[in-house]
């Protein structure tokens, strides 16, 4: 198990366990974190998982796995950043134990 944190729109954090080899979208959904909603359940298909890695983790979080995510962050409701990734594409790992994401104000 690592430790993530969801940190919502208005600053509330929230910090779970979530299995190694789980997404940070299903460890939300699993623990009633509101603000992931992952609507197409981890499809790759619909960017309701949007999340902002927190500054002090997007080395080891990295970008967006692929180009099918950074293309689908492209139609994310809630501005991209840099750090946008879409929690069903970011995989927890040893290392990312203590990951901080923040969710957007709005998925939709």
């Amino acid at each position: 198990m690592a430790k993530v944190t969801y940190v919502d729109h208005t600053g509330a954090a929230t910090q779970v366990d979530v299995a190694v080899g789980e997404n940070v979208m299903r460890g939300a959904l699993y623990n009633g974190i509101e603000g992931i909603i992952g609507e197409c359940g981890g499809g790759l298909s619909c960017a309701t998982c949007h999340c902002y890695v927190d500054p002090e983790w997007t080395v080891e979080a990295g970008g967006p796995s692929s180009e099918a995510e950074a293309e689908l962050l492209e139609s994310a409701a809630a501005e991209v950043r840099p750090s946008s990734r879409l929690s069903c594409q970011l995989v927890v790992t040893d290392a990312l134990d203590g990951l901080v994401v923040h969710m957007p104000e709005h998925q939709f």
